[in-house]
């Protein structure tokens, strides 16, 4: 790969992730506002019965995709009769997954001692047939690094699902208003598609392709399981053990860092991923590519994931109010592991990017090794011990997966860590200029707090960042909003690559 198109691939890559950070924005932002009146409207026990549904559908989702939509990012030539194929294997694994919550619906119910989570997890399971009809539509278009047109379906995903939840909940349906919205949600999502990506899929099977397909497919599938378990396994924990209104809690404490730090790691990887895969070949490339995503991705994540340490208090206070104060320590706990989870975000993209998915799964193997009994042990100790079983078990990880990565490119160890140099120098005048203002405003109230904390906060985090990372922010600027790193040609050509 030459120095040019690596060049214009970076720049491409950028604009991709700078799209898909302002769909993240306005998403989550339309999502905190809904959470937050939706935390005035409804009472913890409702959050839990929604949370015993929505896990279960969770669990299932791993089963939507078998590793397909991966596959065809990775596939090299053109893609159209593979497109058409994967559709078809997603509609028949969609309408399967329907039918199968269906049934195990009141099985779900039972284990956690909820007998209303019956028709609410049964309705939810409609989602997986609707959203086969457009799960192809975006595949592509995040192939090709159109994330411009990803945004749309974001976006009105968010806003239908929050206006719904809210609407339905100001009406009095409780914890029906949250699976309302759900499914509103996605409709929206999947009609968008169609109109962002007006491309007209056909039922075909190729039974050789799919098996190559399925082929690659299956270790990301697995990296997916994984990846579930780790995610979803406190919830099943705390909502056997603790009942729903500590699963709740829980919910509402965990959806804050996940909003903020894990969906933008996910939305840093959707970008990632597909421009490693066109790098495949330049170990190089692969490289810096790899230490730039680290070094930024901690830039973004750092001081959301301290900022909500510091002022968990009066945010729980403020947004969510005085029903949820319990709130308050597992958010704290939580933010700090979610830190730890960003310390390394691109590694996995550079195994798949290369066909070595496996390597993957092996780690979330060890990961989840480590999480099970974190957790089982933590629930003894209620909401805090679990999120503490979190914090070790990511910690113990992070730190294996630096060596690994480190080998694998050939990259010092004291390289990789270095990354996070920046932010973290921008980090420690951020705490300094947080803590002041915590104390200067302990008598104000939390809304004028959490409004000092975090203006303080943000000017010293930005400040310091912008002296000692001052090159590499112009570069990351000038790469992003270039219009002379790829032409509209090449990036419509990028689908057939």
């Amino acid at each position: 790969m030459s120095v040019q198109t690596e060049r214009g691939l970076a720049g491409r890559t950028i604009r991709g992730i700078l799209w898909n950070y302002g769909s993240f924005a306005l998403s989550k932002t339309v999502v905190l506002v809904a959470t937050a009146i939706l935390a005035h409207l409804l009472v913890p026990e409702e959050f839990g019965i929604v949370a015993v549904a929505t896990v279960a559908v969770t669990f299932l989702t791993v089963l939507q995709d078998l590793g397909l939509g991966p596959a065809l990012i990775q596939r090299r030539g053109d893609i159209g009769h593979a497109a058409n194929v994967v559709f078809t294997l997603n509609l028949l694994l969609g309408f399967a997954l329907t039918a199968v919550t269906f049934f195990i619906a009141p099985f779900v119910a039972s284990y956690f001692h909820e007998p209303d989570a019956t028709s609410l997890l049964r309705v939810l399971g409609l989602t997986f047939s609707i959203e086969a009809l457009g799960a192809v539509h975006l595949v592509r278009l995040q192939r090709s690094l159109r994330f411009g047109r990803v945004f749309i379906p974001d976006v009105g995903r968010s806003v239908v699902k929050g206006a719904l939840s809210i609407g339905t909940a100001v009406a009095g349906a409780g914890a029906w208003a949250l699976i309302i919205g759900q499914v509103g949600g996605v409709i929206a999502a999947v009609i968008l598609s169609w109109m962002v990506f007006p491309w007209r899929p056909h039922l075909e099977f190729d039974r050789a392709l799919a098996g190559e397909l399925i082929g690659f497919g299956l270790p990301v599938f697995g990296v997916d399981v994984l990846f579930v378990l780790a995610v979803n396994l406190d919830y099943v924990i705390i909502g056997r053990r603790l009942g729903s209104e500590a699963l709740g809690i829980y919910t509402l404490a965990y959806r804050l860092p996940e909003l903020l730090v894990l969906s933008l790691m996910i939305v840093v990887n959707r970008v990632v991923f597909p421009a490693f895969s066109t790098m495949q070949g330049s170990r190089e490339g692969l490289r810096r590519g790899f230490l730039a995503t680290t070094r930024f991705t901690l830039m973004a994540t750092l001081p959301m994931s301290v900022g909500l340490a510091i002022a968990a208090d009066p945010i729980v206070r403020v947004m969510l109010g005085s029903e949820w104060l319990d709130a308050i320590p597992v958010l704290r706990l939580l933010a700090v592991f979610v830190l730890v989870a960003s310390l390394l975000n691109a590694d996995g993209d550079v195994y798949k990017a290369v066909g070595r998915p496996d390597i993957l799964f092996k780690l979330g193997l060890l990961h989840l090794g480590l999480l099970v009994p974190g957790l089982l042990i933590g629930v003894r100790f209620g909401l805090v011990g679990v999120a503490w079983g979190h914090l070790v078990a990511a910690s113990v990880s992070r730190f294996v997966r630096i060596i690994i990565i480190a080998r694998y490119l050939d990259i010092p160890i004291r390289v990789v860590v270095s990354q996070w140099r920046p932010a973290s120098v921008a980090g420690l005048a951020l705490v300094g200029g947080a803590a002041a203002a915590t104390l200067l405003t302990s008598g104000v109230g939390p809304a004028g707090s959490l409004v000092a904390v975090a203006a303080t906060g943000a000017v010293c985090y930005i400040s310091v960042l912008w002296l000692v990372e001052r090159e590499g922010l112009r570069a990351l600027l000038r790469a992003g909003f270039s219009r002379g790193g790829a032409t509209s040609s090449e990036v419509d050509q990028a689908d057939s690559v």
